[in-house]
C-alpha cells in the first residue's frame, strides 16, 4: 500500500472514529454532565487506565517494537518467530500490570483527585475497579495494532475504535433510559456503576478482539512462545528503558495537572471539560497528524534499515510541509469555532463559554504537537530513545511550573485555561530542542524547505480564522442558534470551520504556495470514485 492510499485510510477511518467518539462522550454528557461531581469522577477513573497505557502504547510499543518488526522481517520465517515471542510476553506483563492497578484503585484516585471529597472519592473508586481492566485491552490492542501497521495493514488499527464508540454509545443510551440525568453523586447504586463503567470497558474488550480478525493480512503465523532468549530483549529493554522513563516524566506532570484540576469539582471547567477540551484539540491531530506520519514511519524505519539516508531526509521534509498545511488550516477553524464546538460537550452556554477559553488555550500547541510526533519518531528509527527523553523531560517540568503558576495566580474559573496554556508554552519548548538536536544527529533537517512554508501557512491562517470569527458573530455569537444545543452546536462548528477553511485556501492560492496543488490532490482522493 502507497503512502497515499495508506494516509487516506488511516485519515477516513479516523474521521469515523473521531465523529462516533465525539457522539459517544455527547451521550455520556447527558447522562452525568458535564460539570459535575460524578462527571468528574468518572473523568478520573476512566482516565487512570488511559494513563496507564500512554506508557505502554507511547513508551514502548510505538517507540521500540515498529522499528524492531520491521527489522525482523528479513529473517528467514519473515518474523513470526520474533513476534510470537513478544505477543507472549507482551500479554503476560499486561496480566500482571493490570491485577496491580486494580488493587491500587483506591489510592491511585486519592493520587489523582486530593481534592474531592470522601463521597465523590467513593464513587470514582467504584468506577475505577470497573475501568481499571482497560490496560489489558488497550495493551493487546496496541501490541496487535502495531504488528498490523509495521506489517503494511494500516485500516483496523483506526478503524477498530469505531465499534468501540458504537457500544459504548449504546450502554450510555441505555443508562440514560433507565436513570436519567444523574450528576449528583448521591443515590448511586452498584448497578448504576457497573452499567456506565462497565460499558466503557467492554467496548475497549471488543476494539482489541477485533484486529484479530485481520491477523492473516501480516502473513505471520504466531503461537505461545516462552522461549525469549536469543531475541534481543537486552537491546530492546535498554530502548524502552528511556521511552518508559520519557513517559513516566509526562504522565507526572499530568498527575500535577489532574491534582490542581480536582480542585475544581463542580460548576467551573474542572477535569471532565478539560478532556473533552482535548478531545476535540486531538481530533485534527488524529486525523491529520498520526494519519500522514503514521505511514511515513513505517517508510522512515525502512530507508534507515537500508542506510537511504537522504530520502529519509527528504520524506521528513514532505511530511512536515504536508502536515503542516492541514493542522495550521484546522488550528484557524477550530479556533473560529471554538465556542460551538465546546457546546457539543457541554449543558450549556455558558458552560461552552468557559470550555471554549480552555480549547484555545490548548490549540496554540497544535502545530507543535504534530511536528514532534515526526520529529520525534525520526529519533526512535535511528533506536535513539534517551535524547526524546531528555527534551520531553524539558516539557514535563515546564508543565509541572506552569500549572503551579496558575494554581497560585489564577481564580478557580480559569485554572484550566491556565494550565492548557501552560501545556501548550511546554509543547513549544519541547518541539523546538527536538528539531535543534534531530537536525544536528542527522547532519541537517532541510529545515529551509520547510519552515517557509510553515510562514506561509500562518499568513493564510491569519484571515482565515477572523472571518470564521465574523461568521460567528453573523450568526448570533454567544447568544445565537450555534449554542443553543448540542447539534446546533456541531453545525454552527461545520459552518464556521467551512467558511475558516475557505478563506484559508484562498490566501494560499493567491500566495501560490506551492504545497497547495499536492495538498488537493491527496483530499481528492477522499471524494467518492477518486483513488
Amino acid at each position: 500500500m502507497n503512502l497515499g492510499r495508506a494516509s487516506i485510510l488511516l485519515g477516513a477511518g479516523t474521521v469515523v472514529s473521531r465523529l462516533t467518539g465525539f457522539l459517544r462522550t455527547v451521550v455520556l454528557v447527558s447522562a452525568i454532565g458535564a460539570t459535575t461531581e460524578a462527571g468528574n469522577a468518572f473523568a478520573i477513573a476512566n482516565q487512570l487506565p488511559n494513563n496507564i497505557y500512554a506508557v505502554i502504547q507511547a513508551g514502548l510499543l510505538t517507540a521500540v517494537l515498529v522499528p524492531q518488526i520491521v527489522r525482523a522481517a528479513r529473517h528467514p520465517d519473515g518474523g513470526s518467530a520474533f513476534v510470537s515471542k513478544i505477543l507472549t510476553l507482551g500479554t503476560l506483563v499486561l496480566l500482571g500490570i493490570t491485577a496491580l492497578a486494580v488493587v491500587l484503585a483506591p489510592w491511585l484516585v486519592t493520587l489523582y483527585a486530593p481534592e474531592f471529597p470522601p463521597h465523590q472519592q467513593a464513587l470514582a473508586t467504584a468506577f475505577a475497579y470497573w475501568c481499571m481492566p482497560q490496560i489489558l485491552f488497550y495493551g493487546l490492542y496496541s501490541l496487535l495494532g502495531e504488528t498490523l501497521n509495521a506489517r503494511r495493514v494500516f485500516g483496523p488499527f483506526t478503524w477498530a475504535p469505531i465499534i468501540n464508540n458504537v457500544v459504548s454509545i449504546g450502554g450510555f443510551a441505555a443508562f440514560i433510559a433507565l436513570f436519567g440525568l444523574t450528576g449528583a453523586v448521591e443515590n448511586w447504586t452498584p448497578t448504576m456503576v457497573a452499567l456506565l463503567a462497565g460499558t466503557a470497558t467492554l467496548g475497549i474488550a471488543i476494539q482489541a478482539v477485533i484486529l484479530v480478525f485481520f491477523w492473516k493480512k501480516t502473513g505471520l503465523s504466531v503461537r505461545p512462545d516462552f522461549q525469549w532468549r536469543g531475541i534481543g530483549l537486552r537491546h530492546i529493554g535498554r530502548l524502552a528503558g528511556w521511552t518508559f522513563l520519557m513517559v513516566i516524566a509526562g504522565q507526572l506532570a499530568g498527575l500535577v495537572q489532574s491534582r490542581i484540576l480536582s480542585e475544581v469539582n463542580r460548576e467551573f471547567a474542572g477535569v471532565f471539560v478539560s478532556q473533552n477540551a482535548w478531545l476535540l484539540f486531538m481530533l485534527p491531530y488524529s486525523i491529520i497528524a498520526v494519519s500522514i506520519g503514521t505511514p511515513y514511519f513505517t517508510q522512515l524505519s525502512e530507508h534507515a534499515a537500508a542506510g537511504r539516508h537522504e530520502a529519509l531526509r527528504t520524506d521528513i521534509a514532505t511530511s512536515l510541509r504536508t502536515v503542516g498545511l492541514f493542522i495550521v488550516a484546522a488550528t484557524a477553524a477550530l479556533a473560529a469555532a471554538a465556542v460551538p464546538a465546546s457546546r457539543i460537550f457541554t449543558n450549556s452556554a455558558a458552560e461552552a463559554d468557559d470550555a471554549a477559553l480552555v480549547l484555545l488555550c490548548y490549540l496554540a500547541g497544535l502545530l507543535p504537537l504534530s511536528v514532534l510526533f515526526i520529529v520525534q519518531r525520526t529519533f526512535y528509527i535511528y533506536n535513539d530513545t534517551r535524547t526524546p527523553f531528555f527534551f520531553t523531560l524539558v516539557q514535563g517540568a515546564l508543565v509541572v511550573v506552569t500549572a503551579l503558576i496558575a494554581s497560585w495566580t489564577l481564580p478557580v474559573e480559569f485554572l484550566a485555561a491556565g494550565i492548557a496554556l501552560g501545556q501548550s508554552f511546554a509543547g513549544i519548548v519541547q518541539m523546538v530542542l527536538a528539531i535543534i538536536l534531530l537536525r544536528r544527529k542527522l547532519g541537517g533537517l532541510r529545515v529551509l524547505s520547510w519552515l517557509p512554508a510553515f510562514g506561509r501557512y500562518v499568513v493564510a491562517a491569519i484571515p482565515a480564522g477572523l472571518a470564521g470569527w465574523a461568521v460567528f458573530r453573523l450568526l448570533g455569537g454567544e447568544e445565537g442558534w450555534t449554542v443553543s444545543s448540542e447539534l446546533f452546536g456541531a453545525l454552527g462548528a461545520a459552518v464556521i470551520g467551512t467558511a475558516s477553511l475557505m478563506v484559508y485556501l484562498g490566501v494560499l492560492a493567491l500566495l501560490r504556495a506551492p504545497e497547495l496543488g499536492p495538498a488537493l490532490s491527496m483530499v481528492k482522493r477522499f471524494l467518492p470514485g477518486q483513488r
